[in-house]
């Protein structure tokens, strides 16, 4: 049993025929993915959506078929562990332009390469790599 749950978006979008990931700078210093927590009554994708809105002001996302993966980790909050559960959808969005939140320090459109070499976690890493074949095919 996990005590929470959140959904997010491995982002990405074509410029001059070059495919572009979205990264964001989280205030504990590391780079990942657009997510957060799930609110009551709203299904992944929903929570997925509303979180790449808030995060970041993209709303023209379009999920891309037959990728939903989850990753689990824990963490210490207030002195006492938690267990999280992550499922993370692939999404291609039209939009350059990033209104980062409060949330975030700052943001990084990077080609595949880089973006693997950015992300600060091997969770995250996996997703992208797992993310390759449908992006680039």
């Amino acid at each position: 049993m996990f005590d929470e749950r959140s959904a997010g978006i491995v982002l990405f979008r074509e410029e001059s025929g070059k495919k572009m990931f979205l990264l964001l700078h989280y205030p504990s210093g590391h780079w990942d993915f657009i997510k957060g927590r799930i609110e009551k009554n709203e299904s992944l994708k929903q929570a997925a959506l509303r979180e790449a809105m808030e995060e970041t002001g993209i709303t023209d996302i379009e999920f891309i078929d037959g990728f939903e993966e989850k990753i689990q980790y824990g963490y210490q909050f207030s002195g006492k562990a938690v267990r999280k559960e992550v499922v993370f959808f692939l999404a291609k969005t039209n939009t350059k332009g990033v209104k980062i939140s409060h949330e975030h320090l700052n943001y990084i459109w990077l080609e595949f390469d880089e973006a693997l070499q950015k992300t600060t976690y091997q969770n995250a890493k996996n997703l992208l790599m797992k993310s390759k074949s449908l992006v680039f095919s």
